[in-house]
């Protein structure tokens, strides 16, 4: 079914609208009282929650020509975004309360978001590139907010990969575009199935270096580390966690439409992508000190076993469902976990969090629940996504696939463990470190979510499977 309706796309347009009137509300407002901008934000993103309740009620159908897919990916991407930058206000309220460009940063928040939720539902190449710029142009600022010396250097070497794997993704669509005479999904699967299959190749790994930059796996994840650690930690928690979102959805969406009839071996070259991309990931982290950094190859380490999904998308029937409530708990969790860095911001290194146990109780316990749900420890969400992610991949026939993701889930343990045992080891010192209690809250409600979404996890896999079913 394709129509023209502007009103289901009303979450986008609540971001758009929210993202111009905070620019203009900012412009007016004095510089040491931009708190009606925050407002603003919280408020557009509970609009957005509803208004993806109401359509999530609706049909699944494509909209504009059938450029825009709006269906159980895309509502569950608008959901998990729009959390995420709830989550992302509660961790920022402290650290840019009466800056003089607090307003600035929550219009680039809102329009890194909008992005991001449009490459969600992106079912078109020039769509997708469209998407892709918006939701990375506005992060290139974010990442050099601070306007300080490591926070410079890792915006630039973020602009500087996009921009080059930016236009990779572009030449890509460029020749898919040449040999399937069309950029929509729909339209160019089957011409794409008779091309030749050397340059389907050429096409797709240039779009998908894209996604994967936008991922931020190998080999487009040189940015994170340096960005993480030079960027303000609440702008850290907001990079690592919401572009990853956009990046593995439309990846799927493009492998299961645009690619599921060609000759090319897609499934092959993505999983060795994702072996690649979570061994990285978890061998850079090992003996890292600095807990940015720490959690920046963490976040390295769970793209690779997000994209196991994309590698079965046409094989497993759990695969979409699996990757979408894996992306959720990553999401709640990965937050959570810097939401306790913003909580403690003297606390830098793994030897500053000694005895956190002794002086911030339930901050401890918030870090250790964040860290063992990364692992993918029961009864947190993310064991229950990554469980189902591993199930569809074996279902596949991704055996070997699912032995190296096990192996490095096991791995992980080690680094986690490296920042979880000084935290609750008892010290002697009893003095309270200053904590930020919006970014505490916060890590609370982090973490009681990522705990309380794995018992009701057979019900939300059970509901995303039963709507795709009946497609």
């Amino acid at each position: 079914m394709m129509d023209e309706d502007p009103s289901a796309l009303l979450p986008e347009i609540i971001l758009a609208v929210a993202a111009v009137v905070a620019l203009l509300l900012g412009s007016y407002l004095p510089r040491e009282r931009q708190w009606p901008v925050r407002l603003l934000t919280f408020l557009s993103c509970i609009g957005g929650l509803i208004a993806t309740g109401l359509a999530w009620a609706s049909p699944d159908r494509t909209v504009f020509g059938g450029t825009y897919a709006v269906d159980v990916a895309t509502n569950a991407g608008r959901a998990i975004v729009l959390v995420a930058v709830v989550l992302t206000l509660g961790v920022s309220t402290h650290e840019f309360r009466s800056s003089p460009r607090e307003s600035e940063l929550y219009v680039l928040v809102l329009l890194a978001a909008l992005g991001t939720v449009l490459l969600t539902g992106a079912n078109d190449l020039l769509l997708l590139v469209a998407a892709f710029l918006l939701a990375s142009i506005p992060l290139y600022a974010m990442a050099g907010f601070a306007k300080d010396d490591t926070g410079t250097e890792g915006a630039l070497k973020f602009y500087l990969l996009g921009a080059l794997l930016g236009i990779t993704m572009l030449a890509g669509a460029t020749v898919l575009f040449g040999v399937g005479s069309a950029t929509a999904y729909a339209e160019i699967a089957k011409p794409l199935a008779s091309a030749p299959g050397a340059v389907v190749a050429v096409g797709f790994v240039g779009v998908f270096a894209g996604l994967l930059f936008k991922m931020g796996a190998v080999p487009g994840h040189f940015w994170v580390p340096d960005v993480t650690e030079g960027t303000r930690p609440p702008v850290a928690a907001f990079l690592t966690t919401v572009p990853k979102i956009g990046g593995v959805i439309a990846a799927y969406r493009l492998v299961a439409s645009g690619m599921s009839e060609t000759a090319v071996d897609w499934p092959l070259l993505i999983a060795i992508v994702a072996a690649m991309t979570m061994t990285l990931g978890n061998l850079a982290a090992f003996f890292q000190r600095n807990v940015r950094r720490l959690l920046a190859y963490s976040t390295i380490s769970q793209v690779g076993y997000l994209l196991m999904a994309v590698v079965v998308a046409t094989r497993s029937s759990l695969a979409l469902p699996g990757l979408l409530f894996y992306v959720g708990a990553y999401t709640v969790t990965n937050l959570g976990a810097f939401a306790v860095v913003c909580a403690l911001p003297k606390a830098q290194l793994i030897e500053d969090y000694r005895g956190l146990v002794r002086r911030r109780p339930w901050l401890a316990a918030s870090l250790a629940v964040c860290l063992l749900g990364l692992i993918g420890t029961p009864p947190t969400a993310v064991f229950v996504g990554k469980l189902t992610v591993f199930t569809a991949a074996f279902d596949g026939g991704f055996a070997w696939l699912v032995v190296v993701a096990a192996v490095n889930t096991v791995a992980s343990v080690f680094y986690y463990l490296r920042w979880i045992a000084p935290a609750m080891r008892s010290t002697g010192d009893t003095d309270a470190p200053a904590v930020d209690r919006w970014a505490a809250t916060t890590a609370y409600v982090a973490t009681i979510t990522s705990v309380a979404l794995g018992p009701l996890a057979g019900i939300v896999l059970g509901a995303l499977h039963g709507e795709l079913a009946l497609l």
